[in-house]
């Protein structure tokens, strides 16, 4: 389990910002979310496993990938599978990239019932082997951003994040 503490806050009623520091070089963690390899170990709140993933880490490219519940024991989620397609703005390695976030299903469509959210992800280098990762994602509404906080998306991505830092531990 990790000792950094994922930081959130809401600005403007519509963007959710999330940050947290790892003890890896920037490089590293940039590399995490870019490579379909990496993203399969950690990409996903505990239970889940990515069983899809391909990226095509360009602007204007795709990641598509699902998460399924592998745990029987989180019940009526247990053998769910949760579609997501991210299509890449903006790329400037290793500092960061900007992507639209949709929910979709296996094909790919996307699902316009679920809200998109636009994300910046930036890679701060603090010195000494250590990251600041900040995430900016912006909703088109507040009722947007309620949707997902409402799904339970505040303690998937803590959860995802600590999985990250278990992955960057294993590979530096």
């Amino acid at each position: 389990m990790s000792n950094q503490t994922m930081v959130h806050r809401v600005e403007n009623e519509t963007i959710l910002v999330l940050e947290r520091v790892f003890n890896a070089p920037k490089e590293l963690v940039f590399s995490m979310f870019k490579e379909a390899e990496h993203l399969k170990q950690w990409w996903g709140p505990r239970g889940f496993e990515v069983t899809v993933c391909t990226v095509d880490f360009r602007p204007g490219g795709v990641w598509h990938y699902c998460m399924k519940c592998m745990d029987p024991q989180m019940g009526d989620f247990y053998g769910t599978e949760s579609w997501g397609k991210a299509v890449y703005k903006e790329i400037d390695e290793p500092d960061g990239f900007v992507y639209t976030d949709y929910f979709s299903d296996a094909e790919g469509n996307v699902n316009d019932s679920l809200p998109a959210t636009v994300v910046k992800m930036e890679f701060i280098d603090l010195g000494g082997g250590q990251t600041k990762l900040v995430s900016r994602g912006e909703y088109v509404s507040s009722d947007s951003l309620k949707t997902v906080m409402d799904m339970g998306m505040l303690q998937g991505i803590t959860e995802t994040w600590d999985r990250l830092e278990e992955r960057l531990n294993e590979v530096k």
